[in-house]
């Protein structure tokens, strides 16, 4: 994805350059003198693309610090407008061989309209593809809510009816199995959870953390207690909201896979923490050494939450997934 994007900003770059060089060619000028001054340009408008791009948009004009966005997009068309004076004349006498007058609030008038005027057609132009993209995407995430929705439909049973027998199983367990009554409402938090809370776009993170805590909860008493199991996530602070169920696929798939095997460390590892504003997400997870092919690469789960992903946070995640054989890691960051 990465090598992709290089090659089509390489790609972009040099049509530029080559619309530069043969639409606006001034006819004084050999064709190695345009050359050489569009090259120039060219330099300087993409220093400033990428200032706007990598830091004013995302940083400044997307958080409303219009004032501020308009200081450094100005400063940056002003600095390099500047930059370009000393080049043009090095240039004019070193390259070219010309000792012609050098008129310098020339050079730098028209360097600053220039490089204003591209980096302008430039930028609006990337914003309006990428409104295009978000209107797609939109568009994509309606008809999936809808279809969802209809699937949910067809397949709703009566929550009332599951809860009231729920609670017959629970009121004819044993009162001296404590383990199992304990285990029969942790499943019916969850089940309430992914019922009654989970109908939203974004929820409590913490919500979140308490659901994976109760699956957890319930996934100690079917492993083997000998393989050890970790969740850190107690340095969550304030406020964040997330889409509802988007990391139980992760645990679910760790769970489903780990085994015990003797003379090594087996274990599950969860954790998630943020920082500014991303949330970063680790599961780790031993595995049976005896687990076949077909069975590792059955994960249903994780290929619809990576889509759900590339649906919900566009442009705003990033995943890996590392399979080493005998351990299964999944790292996940998330901005928010």
């Amino acid at each position: 994805m990465k090598f992709n994007k290089v090659v089509y900003h390489i790609a972009f770059w040099l049509l530029a350059y080559l619309f530069w060089i043969f639409i606006f060619r001034n006819g004084t000028l050999v064709l190695t003198h345009a050359i050489t001054i569009q090259f120039c340009y060219l330099v300087f408008i993409s220093a400033n693309y990428y200032l706007n791009t990598s830091y004013a948009i995302p940083h400044l004009l997307n958080k409303k610090r219009y004032i501020t966005f308009g200081a450094v997009f100005l400063t940056g068309i002003l600095i390099t407008a500047l930059l370009r004076v000393p080049v043009s004349a090095w240039v004019t006498v070193h390259i070219f061989k010309t000792n012609a007058r050098f008129n310098t609030v020339s050079v730098f008038a028209d360097s600053f309209v220039n490089i204003l005027f591209w980096v302008i057609c430039i930028l609006g132009a990337q914003m309006i593809v990428e409104k295009m993209r978000s209107q797609v995407y939109i568009e994509q995430i309606e008809k999936e809510k809808a279809t969802n929705e209809l699937n949910f439909l067809r397949a709703q049973f009566n929550p009332h009816f599951l809860f009231n027998s729920i609670n017959s199983i629970y009121g004819h367990i044993d009162k001296s199995n404590k383990d199992a009554r304990d285990m029969l409402l942790v499943f019916s938090e969850m089940l309430r959870y992914q019922l009654y809370e989970c109908n939203v776009e974004q929820i409590d993170l913490n919500r979140e953390i308490n659901y994976i805590r109760n699956y957890i909860a319930i996934q100690k008493g079917r492993i083997d207690e000998r393989i050890i199991v970790n969740l850190c996530a107690d340095d969550i602070h304030g406020q964040v909201y997330v889409a509802p169920l988007l990391f139980i696929a992760f645990v679910e798939n760790a769970f489903k896979y780990v085994g015990f095997n003797e003379g090594r460390l087996n274990k599950v590892d969860i954790s998630l923490k943020k920082e500014e504003d991303s949330l970063f997400f680790r599961v780790y997870n031993t595995k049976d050494n005896f687990v076949g092919r077909d069975e590792r690469s059955s994960g249903l789960g994780i290929v619809n939450t990576k889509r759900r992903l590339e649906i919900l946070y566009p442009q705003k995640h990033r995943l890996q997934v590392t399979d080493s054989g005998d351990s299964f890691e999944i790292n996940l960051v998330l901005q928010v």
